[in-house]
């Protein structure tokens, strides 16, 4: 195994050395760089703007660069990354002016996958929804902010899973990797320590999704949206999130 943490094996092939890297090293070395700068941009140690330059972070994780680009595409499909027009990739930025049609879609969304979660889910979908929950809860317990905003991602997926429309799944999947920085403003607003009643809310989500109860469904899931939405604008109305690292936001 050399320095970079690939196997290098010869085999003959037509009288031809073939050297061969394993899927499962390299695959490693993609998540762990992917999950490492996921935190790092979720908790503003990388801050909007910053730069990503492959060659140092090659270094930095003592990898080739081709995990390091994997990693990076991953990041760009949840639209944490973004690649420059000059090449250059930089952590995404947030754009302050579409937050507010962004909130709108994500209360419309958080009602629809209910709804729809309590007209079709099943005694599976309920186990996966309160596994989540569980994990969530234990986050909460933590104090720890970056898993909150994973686990709450899961955890609303299940319910826009359940409801069986993979169009709508995949628009709520869009919205939830979108917004995670915002979520993570949303726990700064508490401190990172997240009022118990809110994770009720989420219990109260299942328990009207099991009940089948469509309209109690939406109602919870339409409250529970505006109670995000709207600690998320006061916060940011504060100029609180201004003077964090977000400052770098433009």
């Amino acid at each position: 195994m050399n320095q970079k943490g690939t196997i290098k094996a010869k085999r003959s092939q037509g009288g031809v050395a073939i050297s061969v890297e394993p899927q499962i090293t390299r695959g490693l070395g993609v998540q762990r760089v992917y999950e490492t700068l996921k935190r790092d941009i979720l908790d503003m140690t990388l801050a909007p703007g910053d730069q990503l330059d492959e060659t140092r972070l090659s270094a930095r994780f003592s990898l080739s660069r081709t995990p390091v680009r994997e990693a990076l595409v991953r990041l760009t499909s949840e639209g944490l990354v973004t690649t420059l027009p000059n090449r250059n990739t930089i952590v995404a930025v947030i754009d302050f002016a579409s937050v507010p049609g962004y909130l709108d879609a994500l209360t419309l969304m958080y009602r629809v996958s209910t709804r729809l979660a309590a007209q079709h889910r099943s005694a599976a979908d309920i186990e996966e929804m309160q596994c989540w929950q569980d994990n969530f809860a234990k986050a909460v317990d933590n104090a720890d902010a970056i898993s909150m905003i994973t686990v709450n991602r899961d955890f609303h997926l299940a319910i826009a899973r359940a409801g069986g429309n993979p169009y709508f799944t995949e628009f709520f999947e869009r919205l939830l990797d979108q917004g995670q920085r915002l979520l993570r403003l949303y726990y700064s607003s508490y401190n990172d320590h997240l009022p118990q009643k809110y994770v009720a809310e989420h219990d109260a989500m299942i328990a009207a999704i099991a009940d089948k109860d469509e309209e109690r469904a939406d109602r919870i899931g339409g409250e529970h949206a505006v109670q995000v939405v709207t600690q998320i604008q006061s916060f940011l109305a504060s100029g609180i999130a201004r003077s964090m690292k977000v400052a770098a936001i433009r």
